[in-house]
């Protein structure tokens, strides 16, 4: 596994915390299902809820 750029590939926000760039979250090729900020796969994780809840009921 590379070395991660910082700039690139994370930065650091106001409060300290590690934050993973869209461009390293597309690299990845997969949602990890925490909600990062910068998820490039919210649309797809979004949908897959809403076909959850669609097929879930409540007899």
């Amino acid at each position: 596994m590379s070395m991660l750029q910082e700039g690139l590939d994370y930065y650091l926000n106001e409060e300290g915390l590690f934050v993973l760039t869209e461009r390293y979250l597309l690299n990845r090729g997969y949602c990890c299902g925490n909600g990062c900020l910068h998820c490039p796969y919210d649309d797809i994780e979004e949908s897959e809820e809403a076909s959850d809840d669609e097929n879930t009921s409540e007899d």
